[in-house]
């Protein structure tokens, strides 16, 4: 299943003029997205490959994430994936409260880059449970010159809000 992240209406993009992401659910507990990145990769601020580490405060810079539900009432977690193969996972019991790290298997993170593309591939494990799981996926691009754009799969009303609950469009069975 392929998805369309949009540009932030206030954040546009010199650099990047577009993102897609290919989700798919392969086995119980596992999320699979490839995030392709289309522009003028020359452009956009990439860190360093790296080893698979926990780090903080990866939204910074570019970072590709990932807001999941997996059951209703639960509350949900977000995913931070470093082009570098750094990762970040928090669980929240509600819209940005509770806040705590995520103690889960590490994301499995490879990343690929040329002039045009760059496909930032993810595997993503969560406890495994029965019924829908809801997503929100979305993008911070840095370019070389410092900009910043924010792209998710939609915005709500105002500043960018990957939390939201307007953003959670994805149901993956």
């Amino acid at each position: 299943m392929f998805h369309e992240l949009i540009c932030h209406p206030d954040t546009p993009s010199g650099a990047v003029d577009g993102i897609d992401v290919a989700i798919a659910r392969p086995q119980p507990g596992v999320l699979a997205l490839r995030y392709t990145v289309s522009g003028r990769i020359a452009e956009v601020s990439l860190a360093p490959p790296s080893a698979p580490l926990r780090a903080g405060e990866l939204w910074r810079t570019t970072c590709f994430e990932a807001f999941v539900e997996t059951a209703q009432g639960a509350g949900y977690y977000e995913f931070n994936l470093s082009p570098s193969s750094k990762w970040a996972a928090y669980h929240f019991t509600s819209y940005r409260d509770g806040m705590a790290l995520a103690e889960l298997s590490p994301p499995a993170i490879i990343t690929g880059a040329n002039v045009t593309h760059i496909d930032v591939d993810a595997l993503i494990y969560l406890p495994p449970t029965e019924g829908l799981w809801r997503l929100a996926l979305a993008a911070v691009i840095e370019e070389t010159n410092g900009v910043k754009s924010y792209w998710a799969l939609k915005h709500p009303p105002g500043k960018p809000d990957f939390h939201h609950a307007d953003a959670f469009v994805v149901e993956l069975a």
